[in-house]
């Protein structure tokens, strides 16, 4: 039986996992280091790389990390506190949880390879005969530089040097100074000009460039170039320099390969079109989740504030028996206008045990395409989604009017919001139909955000907020406060932009139709035009949010 698939029992030694987490972004786990999280019952994990891995761990799994703290994960997602005494070491930790049986994960940065006490930890096992594996990670010295947009090797195949500077000895030094290939320097941000100088006295050249990257492969990350002689006063002149923070880890990589030229073309993932911005997302959770997907992949950090919070309908009597209609073949169509409308007949039918072929012989409706997603991953595929502008109107444009040839049955059960407008149920009587409006499930206004949220909100910590609708304009300005004057506000359309100028606010950008994938992608193209002036006009790319006040655009008074 493999050691990964084993069942741990209390009497028998468990088995560790040494798992290599990666520089930092999440999406560099391998696929064997999440099949292992999701089986561990211990984890015990480094601080900077615990938010990476505790997010594929299963619920229930005791998580340990440097200080010896440790907290339960419930199935409901919150942690209950597991005292144990702080300052352990990391082996003690590992052995202690081993012995007891337990499927153990011990992630590090990077990789278990590259680790300074990995080892150490599992000679610990083997001594006592507890099995273990390694899950390689990728290197920061590696990892990081490919974020930087720095090749470390070229066609004509230079050495690469992987040195640690807080342990390399002189002669280390020596032959990388007598070395022309490239260097990948391990260090901390206040050490870079030090490393630098070690590498001239040994014999390379003052004006060889080099490029330092501190937080690599995350949203944080920046990069500077200049030359092993210069390094120093660039940190300076850009206020690096001196720091309280300059103990921060870095990856300096000297060489040919880092010269800035090359950046300017290869550095794919700082140019991101919003690169670090934080982006405020007020919906509910659910609906968040694509967008804030979206957001990421052009660089952004998404914070997701539920302004609506979605209820059960005050008497659910009318809703139970259009169910029951659509099962009695009551009606000849089912529209839904939004994912919650979804959510709510979904769930009502798991209360009558009923599933998607309930919806057989009935035509289905599809405000947009998220909408129509979820109704696919119901199992239903939708018969009418507008092939124009994804709304009630867009809808009704491509609705067929009732006949009464064609169509046995004139009837559509309409399940919405109860502050759903009236649009689609008026239009669908135009065209002849009986509807059924339906209260599914009800709107209210979320509950205040915490405090530091608000604070951020109203004082400029963030660079830009997505509104998807009139409702979650009033609502976030009444849970929070207005967003800022620095702060980008971008709309999914006209209706939502004149509910927020009403309150004050100036719309920087509106999606060319209503939907939330058009409305980030709004954002992501202002921002790389944003970004394209600046370089244009010689000036450093900021995030709106680093504006100095004497920048800020005053916005018309309410």
């Amino acid at each position: 039986m493999s050691p990964t698939t084993a069942v741990s029992t209390a009497c028998a030694p468990g088995h560790v996992t040494f798992l290599g987490a990666g520089p930092g972004d999440p999406g560099l786990l391998t696929l064997r280091a999440v099949e292992a999280l999701t089986r561990a019952d211990v984890l015990i994990a480094e601080p900077e790389v615990l938010d990476v891995v505790r997010t594929h761990a299963k619920a229930g799994v005791t998580v340990l990390d440097a200080t010896g703290s440790s907290e339960q994960a419930s199935p409901d997602g919150s942690s209950t506190a597991v005292a144990v005494p702080a300052l352990r070491d990391w082996a003690n930790l590992v052995m202690e949880a081993a012995r007891g049986g337990k499927r153990v994960v011990r992630a590090v940065t990077g990789d278990p390879g590259l680790d300074t006490y990995a080892a150490e930890e599992m000679l610990a096992c083997a001594s006592e005969g507890i099995t273990f594996e390694v899950v390689p990670g990728i290197a920061a010295a590696v990892g990081v530089p490919a974020y930087a947009g720095v090749p470390l090797r070229d066609e004509h195949g230079a050495d690469v040097r992987f040195v640690d500077a807080a342990t390399a000895s002189e002669r280390c030094w020596t032959e990388v100074g007598a070395s022309d290939g490239t260097v990948v320097v391990s260090t901390t941000l206040d050490a870079v000009g030090a490393a630098a100088g070690e590498l001239v006295a040994a014999g390379r050249k003052p004006d060889t460039p080099l490029s330092v990257t501190v937080a690599g492969t995350t949203t944080r990350q920046k990069t500077w170039t200049a030359t092993l002689g210069t390094i120093a006063q660039t940190l300076k002149q850009a206020k690096v320099l001196p720091s309280p923070e300059g103990n921060r880890p870095v990856i300096a990589v000297v060489g040919e390969r880092s010269a800035a030229a090359q950046r300017d073309q290869l550095s794919w993932f700082e140019s991101k079109p919003l690169f670090g911005w934080r982006v405020l997302v007020p919906r509910t959770k659910e609906q968040a989740a694509s967008l804030s997907d979206q957001l990421r992949s052009y660089g952004a950090v998404p914070h997701e504030v539920p302004t609506i919070a979605v209820e059960p309908p005050r008497t659910p009597q009318q809703m139970e028996r259009a169910v029951k209609g659509l099962v009695t073949g009551r009606y000849e169509w089912i529209a839904f206008t939004s994912v919650n409308a979804v959510k709510a007949v979904r769930e009502k039918f798991e209360e009558y045990g009923l599933d998607a072929r309930a919806f057989a012989g009935i035509k289905v409706a599809a405000v947009g395409d998220q909408t129509a997603q979820a109704l696919i991953a119901f199992g239903v595929k939708p018969d009418l989604v507008p092939s124009g502008e994804q709304s009630a109107a867009g809808l009704l444009e491509d609705w067929p009017p009732y006949d009464p040839v064609f169509d046995p049955i004139d009837r559509v059960f309409l399940p919405r919001a109860d502050i759903a407008t009236e649009t689609l149920v008026a239009g669908l009587i135009e065209l002849g139909w009986e509807v059924d409006d339906v209260t599914a499930y009800r709107t209210v206004r979320a509950s205040p955000p915490p405090a530091e949220t608000r604070e951020a909100i109203k004082g400029g910590g963030f660079d830009a907020v997505l509104f998807t609708s009139s409702s979650t304009v009033r609502n976030l300005v009444g849970i929070a406060g207005k967003p800022h004057n620095v702060t980008v506000i971008a709309c999914i359309g006209p209706a939502t932009a004149k509910t927020a100028e009403e309150h004050g606010l100036r719309v920087d950008v509106m999606a060319p139709e209503p939907s939330v994938l058009k409305l980030a992608a709004a954002l992501a193209d202002f921002g790389a035009k944003r970004r394209t002036a600046a370089i244009e006009a010689g000036d450093p790319v900021t995030r709106p949010s680093e504006r100095r006040p004497g920048s800020r655009r005053r916005r018309a008074a309410p």
